[in-house]
């Protein structure tokens, strides 16, 4: 069995982070430890909550595991709260990554044109220094463009989402993916682009919902893919597939909280997408 390791917050409630990685990677058949870098009463879209960093922890565990010799197949970073966690997670990958093992990042800091509220404006070059050590990044558009200085655009052609990827590679990663793609009504996807020159893209249905936490979702499913032997493509497709299968049933769910995707009625089928997938691997 595979064993990752995902440097995020744990929101205790709220269906995001750590609590969304955990659940659906060892769904998928993979070893899920965690190092959080903060711990929160709920995410920060309740009116109310508690905070305490976790970046004094960050070292000493890392002391802890190395004099354990303890390795990881898989490192993957969400949510960071600030850029001297950035350094400390790039300190991280230099102590951990091995060459082999695989190094996933998703720069989760915009959304819809707009940095999120709790960042400054110097926060995107320090996750620059994060996206640059790894082997795949998945931003969304807007953490794109922070990341490379392209302007934001909502309308947009295929060119458009070649130039992004390609300036994201610039930064050092091996492989650019995009997340939130669309080029025609009803049309929701993902593209990426790697060194090789190699590109792809999946599209399936836009839901006219929005939950939180679905990125988390998205980041943790392909990871677990690629760690049950899919290749990229694959993996960022089945957890498209998915994604959308846990927004209906959100949607649909009477008992439906407010702050997050309802992911958890769905994994049993997520279970069956990954053994039907496998059988073609």
């Amino acid at each position: 069995m595979k064993r990752i390791i995902t440097l995020q917050d744990i929101s205790c409630v709220g269906r995001c982070s750590i609590t969304v990685a955990l659940p659906i990677l060892s769904a998928m058949g993979v070893e899920c430890g965690i190092l959080p870098t903060a711990v929160l009463s709920t995410h920060t879209m309740f009116k109310t909550f508690t905070c305490k960093d976790l970046t004094d922890q960050i070292e000493p565990i890392s002391d802890a595991w190395e004099k354990e010799g303890i390795t990881f197949d898989g490192i993957y970073t969400g949510y960071l709260a600030s850029g001297d966690q950035c350094h400390q997670v790039c300190q991280f990958f230099d102590r951990f990554g091995t060459g082999d093992n695989l190094i996933l990042v998703d720069p989760a800091m915009a959304d819809n044109g707009k940095l999120y509220a709790a960042f400054d404006n110097a926060f995107p070059s320090e996750m620059a220094k994060v996206c640059a050590k790894a082997d795949i990044i998945l931003p969304n558009i807007t953490e794109a463009c922070l990341l490379t200085g392209i302007p934001y655009r909502t309308e947009y052609g295929p060119d458009y989402i070649r130039s992004l990827m390609e300036k994201l590679l610039e930064l050092g990663c091996k492989t650019a993916v995009l997340t939130g793609v669309s080029y025609q009504p009803g049309q929701l996807g993902v593209a990426y682009l790697d060194r090789s020159g190699k590109e792809f893209s999946y599209f399936t249905r836009r839901c006219p919902q929005s939950f939180h936490g679905t990125g988390d979702l998205y980041s943790s499913t392909v990871l677990g893919g690629l760690m049950r032997g899919m290749d990229l493509g694959d993996a960022l497709a089945l957890a498209a597939d998915f994604v959308v299968i846990c927004i209906e049933a959100t949607a649909a769910s009477k008992s439906a909280r407010w702050y997050g995707v309802e992911f958890e009625s769905q994994i049993p089928r997520l279970c069956e997408m990954v053994e039907e997938r496998l059988k073609n691997v």
